[in-house]
């Protein structure tokens, strides 16, 4: 997985900027940047696996495969969106 970082013009709610505010103090964070990314390194984990698991990558390889060889052909974008269930 990359780490590169990533700039983000973010509207929050004046609630969630209250939210924000208090996790920077109790971390003792320099900006709200910081807050925001230990809430993600907190909660993220319930949404999103961190790294794609190898089950994962050799079940979409085999699926894949699987899918060209009854074509006869390479799988498109849109059909492996498809098949990954993004579409």
């Amino acid at each position: 997985m990359l780490n590169k970082e990533v700039t983000l013009n973010l509207k929050v709610s004046p609630y969630g900027n209250r939210v924000l505010g208090v996790v920077k103090e109790k971390y003792g964070f320099k900006d709200k940047s910081q807050a925001l990314n230990k809430m993600l390194d907190l909660y993220g984990d319930e949404f999103v696996d961190r790294e794609v698991r190898e089950d994962v990558i050799k079940d979409v390889i085999a699926s894949v495969t699987k899918m060209e060889l009854q074509n006869k052909k390479p799988i498109t974008l849109n059909e492996l969106d498809k098949l990954c269930g993004l579409k």
